[in-house]
């Protein structure tokens, strides 16, 4: 029979294996499977070319920081932000990689900070027009439109909901047609899909965007609570590449490189990106 000595030693021998063999589990997460929204170009968007997959500054800007941790990654294709997040909830899928801050989502995801990207909501208007646009009580009054793909800040939506009387369009395109047909004051937009917008339009002459951005939304990389890579050491890693990122310009240098990508694909008759 075992002295309880000898019984004790195992115990802790075991344990102590125990504990290192999941150490050594945690830190072994090569490759994780990542989606988001397929509709937000600059940031991200589905690939023309291989529907399968995302393309963006934020797919860019993960998979350098993916390569330096050690860690592959695949930006796929799963359908709307609804189905994108129910994807990344339920585990199926490890990452988003451009969600707001949604404190709805904090009981199923890990935020990483800070944000991977950071958008600026612009007053959009004609050309002329005599009214200035520079804060939200400026716009109390007057007839806006924003796309029902423009995401903005809590704190935003809840008190454009409260103070400006504003249409939903099915995308960007449909929102600045009616204000250069004088169908409404305004539009609410990102600055860079506006920009390329307007510009691929031919009419960014004609539709100005105000200086002031009115809210500044963080897109953030999400892990997933039931994806089994989410552990406090890659946590710590990509919040650290975030924050690298954040002071270096990439994200900027990534934007510009995307935005002129995004703008070359609105051109082409065949494409099927839709703001």
């Amino acid at each position: 029979m075992s002295s309880p000595r000898h019984t004790l030693t195992s115990v802790v021998t075991g344990w102590l294996l125990l504990q290192s063999m999941s150490s050594l589990a945690a830190g072994t997460c090569e490759r994780l499977v990542v989606t988001g929204s397929p509709d937000a170009p600059p940031y991200l968007w589905r690939d023309p070319q291989d529907p399968r997959h995302l393309m963006g500054a934020n797919a860019d800007l993960l998979k350098e920081a993916a390569m330096q941790i050690g860690v592959k990654v695949e930006l796929l294709y799963a359908g709307k932000r609804s189905q994108a997040l129910e994807e990344v909830r339920t585990g199926r899928m490890d990452l988003l990689a451009d969600t707001p801050l949604n404190s709805n989502e904090l009981e199923s995801l890990d935020f990483i900070h800070p944000p991977i990207t950071q958008n600026e909501i612009m007053v959009w208007t004609r050309v002329g027009q005599a009214q200035p646009f520079d804060s939200l009580a400026d716009l109390h009054g007057h007839p806006g439109a924003i796309s029902e793909k423009t995401r903005v800040t809590s704190g935003f939506d809840a008190a454009i909901k409260e103070h400006l009387n504003l249409e939903k369009q099915p995308n960007l395109t449909q929102a600045f047609q009616k204000l250069m047909l004088g169908q409404v004051d305004f539009v609410l937009a990102g600055r860079y899909a506006g920009m390329a917008l307007t510009q691929t339009l031919g009419m960014s002459q004609d539709l100005p965007a105000q200086p002031l951005p009115l809210d500044r939304p963080g897109l953030y990389l999400a892990l997933s609570f039931n994806s089994a890579c989410n552990d406090s050491r890659l946590r710590g890693q990509l919040a650290k590449k975030m924050t690298e990122l954040a002071a270096s310009g990439r994200s900027g240098e990534a934007i510009a490189r995307n935005l002129e990508l995004w703008k070359a694909q609105l051109q082409q008759p065949t494409s099927a990106v839709n703001q």
